[in-house]
């Protein structure tokens, strides 16, 4: 007999996935075949239509992924999936934490198996057919498996920690919990080029040259410390361009894609690189971290007043109350508060995306960020039309077309764009720990 926690936890599911194909739709409403006025010279007719076919195909793609993603969650609630596992995993030990690891092993590992055919379509496939993949099937397989070795270490690890923390503090282990995780985000914050990063891509010191001049002399300019700028070989997977900062003190860096450095001009590249400074001198990363920190706080606090509690557990098929049940439970009924935290994160990334730019326009050319900006927005065949409120909602960077309004703005030797349509160069999911140019 399901318990009314199952139906709130069946309901938010199918909330969220309505929501979210809502916001989608209408980004299907800008749809045009003919490219907008205030974008005449940002696509050729002939991009703008591929541009389009992208659009739809990953939206049609989209469709089938998501649908399919649900169907496997209700299977498992309305099958006792999860409760059949952790009896699964209960039958070979009763420790908690080896008990958790088995529980949560499974279900990373199978949900990973499961959609693996859809990663090999979206790489092979869609990515190859607009000329975007250069991923061969070595370097997919060789990133899968380390992304699980390094998922099962660092999580693993994590897991065993926090749980240790529940048996021996009881209802204060979120303290404890909270205090590891904040390690956690300083040590990858700080180490990700240096340590994660390496394990998947090759990063070199950027050679001497004009460019390095270009950049050495901006970074004199604005009294910014930086060792050195790396460049990272970016086309092993895409022909996308982009950058990234990351770390903090001595241990920050820049990385700029080498399809960033092949594309671009280098007036361009320092301005990319100058927005880059600006997220810094700005301390949007400090304080992004420190948001981080702050939310986690406050999940764990929520989570530790729950954990316990026998109808999470029931929720999920499971009699007894078990540390790995009820996280997997309480993950999905703090996804609404997730949802509304990610909101107010987009929102305050947005406008520290605008500070950045600024800092940029004013120490630099901000005619060469806009060129920039353009050329990687076309060369991504980025959606330059999308809806305002899925903007609102997702988007961790402003529209192009707004982007380039604002930089326009901040100057009065450039011509003022006329009219008011939103554009978007997309943005890479690079998660807390750096912060990407698109």
């Amino acid at each position: 007999m399901h318990n009314t926690i199952f139906y709130i936890i069946v309901a938010i599911l199918i909330v969220e996935f309505i929501w979210d194909r809502f916001l989608l739709y209408l980004n299907t409403t800008k749809w045009s075949d003919k490219i907008p006025s205030e974008l005449q010279g940002v696509y050729d007719v002939d991009k703008y239509a591929k541009q389009q076919q992208y659009s739809k195909v990953n939206y049609k793609f989209g469709w089938i992924t998501a649908i399919y993603g649900l169907v496997l969650v209700l299977a498992l609630l309305f099958l006792n999936g999860f409760a059949w596992i952790d009896q699964w995993a209960l039958s070979f030990t009763s420790n908690p934490i080896y008990r958790a690891f088995l529980f949560l092993g499974v279900l990373g590992l199978g949900s990973t198996i499961l959609n693996i055919p859809f990663s090999i379509y979206s790489t092979f496939v869609i990515e190859e057919r607009f000329g975007f993949n250069k991923t061969t099937p070595k370097t997919f397989i060789l990133d899968l498996v380390k992304s699980l070795v390094i998922g099962a270490i660092l999580g693993g690890g994590i897991l065993a920690l926090v749980i240790w923390f529940y048996e021996v503090a009881g209802e204060y282990f979120w303290l404890y919990a909270w205090g590891l995780m904040t390690a956690f985000m300083l040590i990858i914050t700080m180490f990700y080029t240096s340590v994660l990063l390496p394990m998947f891509n090759k990063q070199t010191p950027l050679q001497a040259g004009e460019l390095k001049t270009a950049i050495q002399d901006f970074c004199n300019k604005v009294q910014f410390k930086l060792d050195n700028v790396y460049v990272m070989d970016g086309s092993k997977r895409s022909t996308k361009a982009n950058a990234f900062f990351s770390g903090l003190g001595a241990k920050k860096r820049i990385v700029l894609y080498d399809t960033l450095v092949n594309d671009l001009k280098t007036e361009e590249i320092v301005a990319v690189l100058a927005h880059e400074i600006g997220h810094y001198k700005k301390k949007h990363t400090l304080w992004g971290m420190l948001s981080g920190i702050v939310q986690t706080g406050i999940m764990l606090y929520i989570f530790s007043l729950f954990v316990d509690s026998p109808a999470l557990s029931n929720a999920l098929g499971v009699k007894e109350p078990a540390f790995h049940i009820g996280l997997v439970a309480f993950g999905i009924l703090y996804s609404p508060i997730s949802g509304i935290t990610g909101m107010l994160s987009a929102m305050l990334s947005r406008k520290n995306e605008y500070e950045a730019d600024a800092f940029a326009a004013t120490n630099h050319h901000p005619d060469a960020l806009i060129a920039a900006l353009k050329t990687i927005s076309v060369n991504a065949l980025s959606n330059l039309t999308p809806h305002s409120w899925y903007v609102f909602f997702h988007y961790s960077h402003p529209p192009l077309l707004e982007r380039v309004k604002a930089l326009k703005n901040e100057s009065p030797t450039l011509p003022p764009r006329r009219g008011g349509a939103k554009a978007v160069n997309q943005s890479l999911p690079f998660g807390e720990v750096r912060r990407g140019f698109l």
